[in-house]
């Protein structure tokens, strides 16, 4: 079968009969035609399967129509949705994603990110990281945005009510009859999480319920086998409690797992709730109460004001915060 000879940009401008500027606006995006000459253009380029030459492109652009991703933890569900909210939202532009995962590695972090940038991206996008690179990532001449982790006020950041969500949690616990609750949160100081443990404090506070310290689990590892095995040093130590609240959904499946091992009940004599809503919070063997992230519009939002950077149009947005809700299954049923 003969193979069909590519088209070049000279010859579509030639066939077109308008410039080679045109065309290029036009398969771009660029504006500064009518509505017939685009129409025209594209019907011509589909016709002949003219096909950008992108990498002479990103040489002479500095540009590539591509966007970095820089993730902690690909495998993390909460993450992934996010990341393919932002390749549906991307291709739109047409834009093409590189998905760089770092393991929660700093040193994997930087060299990831020095990859993108050596890949000429045209913006970049740190779900839940960034933290460490601080100053080195603001430096940087490349439009970012950040999801879920707090950076510094000056780049564009998109959370979910993290505050509100912990409030949330707190409060159907205790509506849920619960007196003495311990909670499993991450250790780092990552911003999502301590708001989520502020919330819930608030939540204490606002019912006149105190909160034991004791019974806080500090988690240096986000992982279901470190929040079984905290929840069964809880246990073992003798501390008494009623309710847990998990600041993800990860831990508090693991915190689940330990009180099967146990023999105690769910949620007869212990409620819990999470933070996510993962799949996997819904067909536990109970059922999981959690409280619900928009993923699909953090990674949507995320391309928007990234492109908004991109394409230079105006936009007054800086922090952005998402609403959470509260999903009741059956963990904290009375």
């Amino acid at each position: 079968m003969k193979n069909k000879k590519v088209v070049s940009i000279k010859e579509l401008a030639e066939m077109s009969e308008v410039s080679i500027a045109t065309v290029s606006r036009v398969i771009n995006k660029k504006g500064g035609y009518s509505k017939e000459t685009e129409e025209k253009i594209l019907k011509l380029a589909e016709s002949k399967s003219y096909q950008q030459n992108v990498n002479a492109r990103s040489l002479r652009t500095k540009k590539s129509q591509t966007i970095g991703v820089i993730v902690p933890d690909i495998s993390n569900e909460f993450f992934a949705k996010i990341i393919q909210a932002v390749e549906k939202q991307a291709i739109k532009y047409n834009y093409s994603v590189f998905v760089c995962n770092t393991d929660e590695n700093i040193e994997i972090e930087k060299r990831q990110l020095n990859n993108l940038i050596g890949q000429f991206v045209d913006g970049i996008i740190y779900i839940g990281g960034g933290v460490q690179l601080g100053n080195e990532t603001q430096a940087l001449k490349i439009p970012m945005i950040y999801i879920d982790r707090y950076i510094d006020d000056k780049e564009i950041y998109i959370e979910s009510d993290n505050f509100h969500g912990g409030y949330l949690a707190g409060q159907e616990l205790i509506q849920s009859g619960c007196r003495k609750i311990a909670v499993m949160k991450d250790i780092r100081k990552i911003s999502s999480a301590h708001k989520r443990y502020l919330g819930f404090l608030k939540a204490l506070k606002d019912s006149k319920v105190g909160f034991d310290e004791k019974l806080l689990c500090d988690i240096t590892v986000i992982s279901y086998k470190e929040a079984k095995e905290k929840t069964l040093e809880l246990l073992d130590s003798g501390e008494v409690f009623d309710g847990v609240f998990a600041t993800n959904d990860t831990l508090a499946l693991g915190v689940m797992t330990a009180l099967n091992e146990r023999r105690i009940r769910i949620p007869n004599e212990v409620k819990i709730v999470g933070f996510d809503n993962i799949s996997a919070s819904e067909i536990a063997g109970i059922p999981l109460t959690t409280i619900n992230q928009n993923k699909r519009k953090m990674g949507e939002l995320a391309v928007e004001l990234l492109m908004d950077k991109i394409l230079s149009r105006k936009s007054n947005v800086n922090n952005i915060k998402i609403p959470v809700n509260l999903i009741r299954r059956k963990s904290t049923e009375n």
